[in-house]
């Protein structure tokens, strides 16, 4: 009424979920559906995908149409779908403002799409986009960081504050450029994966110190061990469930990896035992001393230098698949 204070009804039972409507859609904060508001932003974004005429687009996350209306006017066609249940077509560009609980498996979804896309404009939060990009050396360099920029190169576009939506998500976001490497890196994925979770249990200790862990040791020598059988059947195969696989890379999520003191480590004591897990223990660390790996920390190796010791075990037969 106005001019005057309406007296509100007392509401019985529980509370009616806070929902925001825009355009006569419904959004859920719940859900990170967060709209992005800001039209000078969505310009930003649509500049920085670099869309030809000729494009074909795929925007996951559309919400109201307002980055969907800009992208029609550049590109050729603009596909709908849900992305973590659809079987992607061909598109040669992707632009995003996702929910971002769907942020890690979306991006290794997208970089094993084939055939590879141009490149992808994903809005992220903002420490999971820091994770994307960080370096070795980097406080945020991780696992995720190993594997995204394996596949890609992954690059900071802007930042962008959490008053630009509508709900206000709790913390500011980034948006960056992905581009998947042409042609994709001959590695198993399977095998590529096991490696780096191992090099990255504690990202901050040693090489030597994580792969003397009995619970290493004994998974690395298991492995060895059914190679072997296998290689004397005649009968060796190392490849695993590609879309497997793609859900293992993209499982990292926002893992707040280590920052601890070396004696915060999982209860993984160094293998102490004799006989063969003595020997396939110095079969290990001969690899790493070889390489000068024994003393380096994950934390601060780069993609080339994973690659090379990966490759030294497995001259050596041992694998992590």
């Amino acid at each position: 009424m106005a001019g005057g204070k309406m007296k509100k009804d007392k509401q019985k039972g529980p509370r009616a979920p806070s929902n925001h409507y825009q355009g006569g859609v419904t959004f859920h904060k719940s859900k990170g559906q967060h709209i992005l508001k800001n039209p000078l932003l969505v310009d930003a974004i649509v500049q920085k995908a670099g869309i030809k005429p000729t494009d074909t687009i795929l925007e996951i996350g559309p919400g109201t149409g307002n980055l969907t209306k800009k992208l029609l006017e550049a590109g050729k066609m603009v596909i709908q779908g849900d992305v973590l249940k659809t079987d992607l077509p061909y598109f040669d560009i992707c632009v995003a403002n996702i929910p971002y609980q769907i942020s890690s498996p979306l991006t290794f979804k997208l970089l094993f799409h084939q055939p590879a896309f141009r490149c992808a404009i994903i809005m992220f939060q903002r420490e999971f986009a820091m994770r994307l990009v960080a370096q070795p050396g980097d406080n945020l360099y991780c696992r995720l960081s190993v594997n995204t920029q394996f596949y890609a190169r992954v690059s900071h576009l802007l930042k962008v504050g959490k008053n630009n939506f509508r709900p206000p998500p709790k913390v500011d976001s980034s948006v960056v450029r992905i581009e998947p490497r042409k042609p994709r890196p001959e590695v198993n994925h399977k095998e590529w994966d096991g490696f780096i979770r191992i090099c990255f249990i504690r990202k901050n200790k040693t090489l030597g110190s994580i792969f003397k862990q009995k619970n290493v040791l004994s998974l690395l020598e298991k492995n060895y061990k059914t190679l072997q059988a296998l290689q004397g059947s005649k009968n060796v195969s190392l490849s695993g469930n590609d879309d497997m696989e793609i859900a293992r890379l993209g499982d990292e999520s926002m893992e707040m990896d280590d920052g601890m003191d070396d004696d915060m480590d999982m209860e993984c004591d160094e293998a102490e035992g004799e006989g063969e897990v003595s020997e396939f223990k110095n079969k290990v660390i001969s690899v790493l001393k070889e390489g000068k790996f024994e003393e380096q920390r994950a934390s601060k190796l780069s993609q080339e230098s994973f690659l090379t010791l990966l490759s030294m075990f497995n001259k050596a037969g041992i694998h992590f698949s």
